[in-house]
């Protein structure tokens, strides 16, 4: 018998009779009541309470605790919102252990239906970060918003990296400026990230540098595996470190360079359509945090009229990004972005420009 199932043995098979006993009724109702404060207050716990919380799970003792905690489950959103074969494959529980701890988890959250206009109170609070720009800001409908995942895709130079560089900097910035107070945490597959641009970016907001290039947390993926690592491991970093935006430049070209000819599409894409949902995943345990990718483009060859250029990756990663704006080159410093897809903005333009203080109208 495994570990963690000995620490199930002494108490039901069945979770769901500790919670619709009729003896419990009235700890329930306060339970729900307490839950209901929890959901306006979920981002202010810290780790230790979020932890504290997975380790009150019936059943968990210091065994499972640390193989959750060493495998990045360290909240009840984690356990709840991540598939059962992913938890077992990354903690090594049991199928039973993890299915039970899900239970418990969904049951504590309260998951389940809620009405377009509790939804919609949600919507009109979510946070958003200033691109540096007021025309692209209104293009986003106020800003990059959290709890999403947005790809910006274009060509080369047309300000894709840039863009992720300005979104690292203004994260810090108070509210009224357009920032989260937060941290952010950059993963770099192409080499591209320059300190140096950052702290010109910094002083152009008079900010203080030093301070600024601290709360970039830095990660240099090496290959696709290791880029699906680094993301894996971002979910101990978020509350840990305040981290309100992830980056992620590029998301594809590893993929796209390891992965060569029709042979390997299929494992491609499907490795891709994980990684996504492992960003996917991360907004939804973290509703205040915002994942910013960018992306490639390649050419149709069919295309005699109009733009032949498309976002790489295919329908997987057009489908796994909430919000898709595509870049490409204007006159001089002027690039124009254009709303490719959005679930709640109309397709449009919005022209900004690439200086020596950052993105600028």
């Amino acid at each position: 018998m495994d570990e963690e199932d000995e620490e199930f043995e002494d108490f039901d098979e069945d979770i769901e009779d500790q919670y619709d006993d009729d003896d419990n009724e009235e700890e329930d109702d306060e339970e729900d009541e307490e839950d209901d404060e929890e959901e306006e207050d979920v981002d202010d716990r810290t780790l230790e309470e979020c932890i504290e919380e997975v380790r009150n799970l019936n059943g968990v003792g210091d065994a499972t605790l640390r193989k959750l905690i060493k495998a990045g489950f360290t909240s009840l959103e984690s356990i709840a919102f991540t598939p059962p074969s992913i938890i077992q494959e990354d903690s090594g529980l049991g199928e039973k252990t993890t299915a039970k701890l899900i239970k418990q988890s969904m049951k504590l959250l309260n998951i389940g239906f809620k009405s377009a206009q509790d939804l919609w109170d949600h919507r009109k609070n979510i946070a958003k970060i200033s691109s540096g720009s007021q025309e692209l800001d209104n293009l986003l409908g106020g800003g990059v918003e959290t709890g999403s995942v947005i790809e910006f895709f274009g060509e080369y130079r047309t300000g894709k990296t840039q863009i992720m560089h300005q979104l690292c900097v203004n994260v810090q910035l108070p509210e009224e400026r357009g920032g989260l107070e937060g941290n952010a945490l950059y993963i770099d597959t192409e080499g591209t990230f320059r300190p140096e641009r950052i702290i010109q970016m910094a002083e152009a907001l008079d900010l203080d540098y030093n301070k600024v290039l601290k709360n970039i947390i830095f990660g240099r993926a090496y290959n696709s595996d290791h880029q699906i690592l680094l993301i894996k491991e971002a979910g101990n970093l978020i509350k840990e470190r305040n981290v309100k935006i992830i980056v992620v430049d590029s998301l594809i070209g590893h993929f796209r360079s390891e992965y060569v000819g029709r042979g390997t599409l299929a494992t491609r894409q499907q490795t891709i359509n994980q990684h996504l949902h492992d960003l996917l995943r991360l907004c939804d345990i973290f509703p205040d945090l915002s994942v910013v990718v960018t992306n490639q483009v390649q050419a149709k060859p069919d295309v005699f009229y109009g733009n032949p250029l498309q976002a790489a990756g295919g329908n997987i990663i057009a489908h796994g990004c909430t919000i898709r704006i595509y870049l490409r080159k204007g006159k001089g410093e002027q690039r124009v972005a254009k709303i490719i897809d959005a679930p709640h903005l109309p397709e449009g333009e919005a022209v900004f420009s690439i200086t020596g203080n950052g993105i600028n109208d």
